[in-house]
């Protein structure tokens, strides 16, 4: 299409734009409808429109041809694909939109068109008559209503004061826009002026577009109205606020530069980047570190002084800078060798321990003669409350060194031990040189605490980490991922405590001396309260010597009565309680008994939580009592054998695992081969069920050390008989009758003991355990050793194997 003049608009001058615009011929009721992306043209408007695509043209060539109306309506979905061969269907656009007249359609040079349009009414899609190859609709023309003239006027006027508002506040409206909307007072063309002109979004504008009532259209427009000037305003404090600090910041950056200007004239104190670099150089020379550590902490102090004080990387390097020359790389402090000293301090520390004591002596002996050995790695592994921790102490005090603790127990990131990388927000070194730091030595004492209970997930292994502190041939240059720079850990003295050394990964394990500490006997834990736990529970309390005093027949019956363990921590606990009921009546000046006898725990401390003799409590046929080893100490077990009439099944209770299932397996089989020679009926394991429970049965129990308590538990029900009394018993089982080795006997046979005890069993094998027990710890104690199930059966009903079980036994040997 071509056009006659390209003056004015779009090719047509204002006289004629102005012509066409007064005509008063009313928009038809059938119109071609042509979709917009958007919902932009209002009634009222003229304004130009980009004519896309080939269909597009055709239609306005049409249309200019004809009586040059057409229908507008916004498609519900912008992005809808309208590319040659698509068309639009009725479903796809909204059923509201507006009519408008073609001014003027002008072709481009580049095969585009623009139209000229003026939009004249509202209208609603009656129904669709035609899709292709264009849409064509019949609609209606809606009047338009004003509900409340009243309301109407004072919308109008609220509205006027909010455009004025708001165009304030937006500076690069052109003038053109601000004239029209000061001549638009009729609340319509108000209303609609100000949907088309400013930011609204799609929703919004359809919104207007489909509202016919003038009053309910200035309300949702004052609305829109109120929301852009709140945004507008926040969006100019902002500004506002920025700029300031812009202008303050450029301010104080230029008096910054006049200020050091003047103090370079005068001679005065240098600025902040020069302090630091003075600072930081007098550090690095001052604080001893390797050559090779020495080049990265100058060369890092280069990059410090090429960044401004401001930039957030000069205070990264300020903080590296910090560690670097905090460590104490050539400071240690001079070890105390002299073993009399050594043993005086952990006597006085630590009652009993001879192992323990004796251990430590040896490594203070080789570093006496030899002072550049390397320091042993030492694993203190046993049950709660034995003082591990506290031998930790003692150590460091004994030689002098300085001490840092930290607990590994629960311990799941590397980066805990290793560091981080200095690339992560807050990073940081490990606990191992944090404890250098705060140790201020090279040659600390570091106790690493509950090493048994380091764990691992998708954030690394803190034990592989561990593996390159604690070996001496990696440790002399352990590798922080903060730090970047080798650090000698050779000279520190690492000590390690654990409850499971089974828990422990066998590689970890492996560069560690593991010192087993076993519980505590009666005598020694009555010393241990009488010599620290109460005068250090008196002095917590604030009481005197002449306030509290318990004798150790009263220790003793407390150890009995009220604290079952292995260690001395829950003896600990009962003596503060008293001690804090003594405080109360010291406090309110009531009179006192200073001397606590054994009748008065049970006032104190409630009733006695332990029976005498627990070992005496289920004696009856078909009760045995094995000997059990846990993470807490030694402790007796009951295993209890029952029959009813049945068809032979085995029943098992007790959370056992399955080891320990195995073991009760073959101690049924087993006693079944000897039921012939000890009088037992064929039918009985065939016409009874038979149900052997382990009590306690919430606590999960395994291994092979009960098989010949099964056993004996068996056959008591079956003969029965009642085991001796007082006897406990442990050892493996075979199908065979052979008693074989278990582990754990100086824990065993102090839980038994403990548990009132007089008589053991244990396996031949096991006798060479017994030298590691002290005798003082045997005293009152018989104890045999076995190596076959018949000498089981003659301790523990007092009686000889048949001869039918020794002719067999020699049959199968041979």
């Amino acid at each position: 299409m071509s056009s006659d003049s390209n003056d004015g608009i779009f090719g047509a001058s204002w006289s004629e734009v102005d012509s066409l615009v007064t005509l008063d011929e009313a928009p038809p009721s059938n119109l071609f409808i042509y979709a917009l992306d958007t919902p932009t043209l209002f009634p009222g408007m003229i304004a130009p429109l980009q004519v896309e695509g080939e269909h597009a043209q055709v239609l306005f060539d049409q249309v200019s041809s004809q009586n040059r109306f057409l229908g507008f309506v916004a498609k519900k979905d912008p992005e809808l694909d309208t590319t040659p061969g698509k068309t639009l269907g009725p479903e796809d656009l909204h059923r509201t939109g507006v009519a408008g007249r073609l001014i003027k359609v002008l072709r481009l040079p580049d095969g585009s068109a623009t139209a000229l349009v003026q939009v004249l009414a509202r209208f609603v899609v009656k129904r669709w008559m035609k899709k292709k190859p264009f849409l064509i609709a019949k609609v209606n023309y809606p009047e338009e209503t004003c509900g409340d003239l009243d309301l109407t006027e004072a919308l109008t006027g609220q509205v006027q004061d909010a455009l004025v508002q708001v165009l304030e506040l937006m500076p690069g409206i052109p003038e053109e826009i601000k004239a029209q909307a000061d001549t638009a007072d009729e609340p319509s063309q108000l209303a609609d002026f100000i949907t088309a002109h400013f930011p609204l979004t799609d929703e919004d504008r359809q919104e207007i577009v489909e509202c016919f009532d003038i009053t309910e259209r200035m309300e949702k427009v004052l609305g829109f109205l109120l929301r852009e000037f709140r945004l507008r305003e926040i969006g100019h404090r902002i500004q506002e606020e920025l700029k300031e600090k812009i202008e303050n910041h450029q301010k104080q950056f230029l008096l910054r530069e006049q200020l050091k200007a003047l103090k370079q004239e005068l001679g005065e104190e240098m600025d902040e980047k020069d302090a630091d670099k003075a600072s930081y150089e007098e550090k690095v020379t001052a604080c001893g570190m390797p050559e090779e550590v020495e080049v990265k902490a100058r060369k890092e102090l280069k990059r410090m002084e090429l960044l401004p004080t401001e930039a957030g990387e000069y205070h990264v390097i300020r903080t590296y800078l910090d560690w670097l020359t905090d460590l104490p790389w050539s400071t240690y402090t001079q070890d105390n060798v002299e073993l009399d000293h050594a043993f005086s301090v952990l006597d006085e520390d630590h009652y009993g321990l001879p192992e323990v004591k004796d251990r430590i002596l040896e490594a203070l002996a080789v570093r006496k003669l030899k002072p550049d050995a390397p320091s042993p790695v030492i694993c203190f592994v046993g049950p709660p409350g034995v003082g591990k921790t506290s031998l930790g102490r003692s150590i460091a005090r004994a030689l002098g060194r300085e001490f840092f603790r930290f607990s590994l127990g629960g311990m799941r990131d590397e980066a805990e031990i290793k560091g981080h990388r200095r690339t992560y927000v807050g990073a940081m070194p490990g606990k191992i040189i944090q404890g250098l730091k705060r140790a201020g030595t090279s040659n600390p004492v570091f106790m690493l605490d509950e090493i048994d209970k380091l764990g691992s997930d998708w954030r690394g292994d803190p034990s592989s980490a561990m593996l390159e502190v604690l070996d001496p041939a990696q440790n002399h240059s352990f590798l922080d991922h903060y730090l970047d720079v080798p650090v000698d850990l050779s000279k520190v003295m690492f000590i390690a405590t654990a409850n499971v050394p089974d828990q422990i990964p066998a590689p970890l394990l492996d560069r560690m001396e593991v010192i087993p500490i076993s519980g505590y006997m009666l005598e020694e834990k009555v010393q241990i309260a009488a010599r620290y736990l109460l005068p250090r529970n008196r002095d917590k309390t604030g009481l005197k010597g002449a306030q509290l005093q318990i004798p150790k027949g009263t220790l003793r019956h407390l150890v009995h009565g009220w604290t079952r363990e292995a260690g001395v921590r829950n003896l600990d606990r009962e003596i503060g309680r008293i001690a804090r009921k003594i405080a109360v009546d010291v406090a309110r000046e009531k009179p006192i008994k200073p001397r606590i006898g054994q009748g008065r725990l049970p006032d104190l401390l409630g009733p006695r939580k332990f029976e005498a003799e627990l070992v005496d409590r289920l004696r009856r046929p078909g009760v045995a009592v094995g000997m059990a080893w846990t993470p807490h100490g030694g402790e007796i077990l009951f295993i209890e054998a029952n029959t009813m009439p049945g068809q032979g099944k085995l029943v098992l209770t007790g959370q056992l695992g399955e080891v320990m299932s195995e073991s009760v397996r073959i101690a049924m089989s087993y006693v079944r081969s000897l039921s012939e020679d000890l009088g037992i009926k064929e039918a009985t394991f065939k016409e009874q069920d038979f149900h052997v429970h382990f009590p306690a049965g919430a606590t999960p129990k395994d291994g092979p050390s009960a098989g010949i308590a099964i056993a004996t538990a068996l056959l008591g029900v079956m003969l029965n008989k009642t085991p001796q009394a007082k006897l406990s018993m442990t050892g493996e089982l075979t199908l065979s009758g052979t008693v074989l080795p278990v582990g754990g006997i100086k824990e065993k046979v102090l839980g038994a003991r403990r548990a009132g005890v007089t008589e053991i069993l244990l396996p031949a094998q096991n006798g060479k355990d017994l030298t590691e027990i002290p005798d003082e710890m045997k005293d009152g104690l018989s104890i045999h050793l076995v190596d076959h199930f018949d000498q089981v059966l003659t301790h523990a009903f007092g009686e000889a194997p048949s001869k039918g079980t020794k002719k067999r036994r020699k049959k199968k040997a041979t």
